[in-house]
């Protein structure tokens, strides 16, 4: 098991494999702090599109998701009432509110180890991509700001260029996400082995065990134990939080190091 002085800093770049890998990136706890569709809701209040009890609901599952993490029940209740205001908007509207948000907000959330990470990936010349629960119309504005390859996100209907409240397909959540990470690695000729995915909820598991290198970031208790239990490294960019990393196996670019430790708050090796 390699130790955190062989870790990803210290390996030099594989161009071949670079071809057939790609990293794939929570969003919400993993990539930022908070949740990313509470700002959007919020932005949207002052805007006069959601009535004061609709944002005291936004900032009840907010505060519930940073305490204790990700939680199905309420992902799908901020998703409803999102879906229901939201009908009759415009797309581009919302995009434009994206934009506005994440240079207003979402930029100074962002975990710089973890986007020391996602720049490592991109610098040994592998594809990264978004996965999230997240609006994709939000998501890809995100991707796009990072300077990323795309967003894959849940996908809100659309006629005659406005939002009609329904959805197409289901929550980009849970197995569902693994599910179109194999179909986005089947366009693009990836090798799954090759492929890294980082989250922050056991939730993710199915995409965690897809590729062949899971990585968790600012992991919930049971991904956490899960992690433990099957050495995936584990890294924690939140304050007042212990870092560890379990045996990361490869990835590239000394520079990270500077990001990555400025974000963690203490670094050490893998227990023995």
């Amino acid at each position: 098991m390699p130790s955190a002085a062989t870790g990803p800093a210290h390996r030099k770049p594989d161009p071949a494999g670079a071809e057939t890998g790609a990293a794939f990136f929570d969003v919400d706890n993993t990539l930022m702090r908070g949740a990313s569709l509470f700002h959007v809701g919020r932005k949207m209040y002052q805007r006069g599109a959601f009535r004061m009890r609709d944002v005291a609901g936004f900032a009840i599952k907010q505060g519930k998701f940073l305490w204790r993490g990700e939680n199905l029940k309420d992902i799908q209740s901020v998703r409803d009432t999102a879906m229901a205001l939201g009908a009759g908007l415009m797309v581009t509207d919302v995009k434009a509110l994206g934009e506005e948000v994440y240079d207003e907000i979402i930029a100074s959330k962002i975990w710089p180890g973890t986007r020391a990470l996602a720049d490592q990936h991109l610098r040994a010349g592998r594809k990264v991509w978004l996965v999230t629960a997240t609006p994709l119309t939000v998501a890809e504005v995100i991707a796009d700001r990072l300077g990323l390859d795309g967003a894959l996100g849940t996908v809100a209907e659309i006629s005659d260029g406005a939002y009609t409240g329904a959805l197409v397909g289901e929550i980009l959540h849970g197995p569902a996400k693994a599910y179109a990470v194999a179909e986005l690695a089947k366009l693009e000729g990836l090798e799954l082995e090759n492929c890294w995915a980082y989250s922050d909820s056991y939730n993710d598991v199915p995409l965690l065990s897809l590729v062949g290198n899971p990585v968790a970031i600012n992991p919930d208790a049971r991904l956490r134990r899960h992690a433990r239990d099957r050495n995936w490294p584990i890294y924690d960019f939140r304050s007042g939080r212990k870092a560890a990393t379990l045996g990361l196996k490869a990835a590239t670019g000394a520079g990270a190091v500077y990001g990555l430790w400025r974000g963690v708050h203490k670094f050490r090796g893998p227990r023995g």
